[in-house]
């Protein structure tokens, strides 16, 4: 963080300086937001329906719903965050998100719990990785890929440290007073950190040699924009599916829950080494090239996933390659618009850009749950996943902008 905060002076960061406190406060809150509003769910959801009785399909809808709506709300936190700056939107959803998880952990019935998500959806949406990415793009400007990659680095230990404390917590309380710990950890993180780290003046976009002149409103309308939107969402659902449907493969083909869970782990584990990949692989590789390529290797271990039966130790092997595609993928997709259409509207075009995907990855779980035992059982899933993967490959290989690096 250090080096990135030093690499200023020979930028030619100039007035547009690059606020220590920012990297180092967005990890921080990166790690709570996304560990106790989206990974302690699935850990406490069978203790909400065992003690509510309300379905398992119920409390999923009501999380899927909070993921839809933050994909959709993202579009005009983008804008915002375009001309104000993140500080004020940020705590802001710091604030809501509390109020939120507060909100569920007290529900009395299912439409408050429903409401519950709805709101956590708002604060999903000003404090997840999209306002967090606007935010350092715009201070780090031409070197955000290295500040991005910080911070999805530390948003990948959000499940490592809040799933288990989490159930720590969930073994000496019930489920409504351990949401209610949560949330108030999350406020006492959050609030505080998103208004004392982001207080430094918002810089004007800087100039770049892809930046475009085109308004916003005429690249969201352009066939590259609309092009990369289609293979991003399909993607995101091939992806999210596979993350899903795995202890399921596993399970169908014989293997222990516990070996079942460590593949997932693992998985995860090689989506932090693909995010420590990413700028490398950044350097060495045009925009579209890049993208293309990327997709089609989430294509091939998904499809490798659906014809290895094992061993064990080769289906570990392809979890953690399929784990170091994700990784590289959500750092592909927070460079998608500065690679190609510049920073200037960088909140805006993501938020539009990344709300279909956000909602094909929330729709993912039910689609495979409903999908499999038509198609014959799990591997089959698979094998359609690959395929969709693939079909997104070949809609991003027509998503190059004229006059972009290929």
């Amino acid at each position: 963080m250090t080096e990135l905060h030093n690499r200023e002076a020979s930028t030619g960061a100039g007035d547009r300086s690059r606020p220590r406190a920012v990297l180092p406060a967005l990890c921080a809150t990166q790690i709570t937001s996304w560990g106790i509003v989206y990974y302690a769910f699935p850990v406490l959801n069978p203790q909400i329906t065992a003690d509510t009785g309300w379905s398992t399909g119920t409390t999923m809808a009501a999380f899927s719903l909070a993921l839809v709506i933050s994909g959709l709300v993202g579009i005009r936190v983008g804008r915002i965050i375009d001309h104000h700056g993140p500080r004020v939107i940020m705590t802001m959803g710091s604030a809501v998100g509390a109020v939120s998880i507060a909100m569920v952990a007290l529900a009395p019935n299912a439409p408050v719990f429903f409401a519950g998500w709805m709101i956590a959806g708002l604060a999903m949406a000003a404090t997840f990785y999209q306002p967090a990415f606007a935010a350092i793009t715009r201070w780090w400007a031409p070197d955000h890929v290295r500040a991005l990659t910080v911070v999805t680095l530390a948003g990948g230990l959000a499940s490592t440290v809040f799933a288990p404390l989490t159930a720590a917590l969930a073994d000496r309380l019930t489920w409504r007073a351990t949401y209610l710990v949560l949330a108030a950890i999350l406020a006492v993180i959050t609030i505080p950190a998103h208004a004392l780290a982001l207080r430094a003046p918002w810089p004007p976009a800087p100039s770049s040699s892809v930046q475009t002149e085109r308004t916003p409103q005429a690249v969201v309308r352009s066939r590259p924009f609309l092009l990369l939107a289609l293979a991003f969402t399909l993607s995101a659902f091939a992806m999210y599916a596979v993350v899903v449907a795995l202890v399921p493969l596993l399970l169908e083909r014989g293997f222990t829950t516990g070996e079942a869970a460590w593949a997932l782990g693992l998985g995860g584990a090689g989506q932090t080494l693909g995010r420590t990949l990413y700028a490398g692989l950044a350097r060495r590789s045009g925009t579209t090239t890049r993208t293309v390529v990327l997709i089609t290797l989430g294509g091939m271990t998904t499809a490798a996933l659906a014809v290895t039966p094992g061993p064990y130790g080769l289906l570990l092997a392809v979890s953690i390659a399929a784990g170091v595609v994700r990784g590289n993928l959500t750092l592909l997709q927070a460079t998608a618009v500065t690679d190609r259409w510049g920073t200037s509207h960088y909140g805006r075009l993501s938020g539009v850009l990344s709300a279909p995907a956000m909602t094909a990855s929330a729709l993912a779980p039910f689609a495979a749950a409903l999908l499999a035992p038509p198609l014959g059982g799990t591997p089959e899933l698979f094998g359609l996943l690959a395929a969709l993967a693939m079909a997104a490959a070949f809609v991003a290989a027509g998503a190059s902008p004229r006059g972009s690096k290929a």
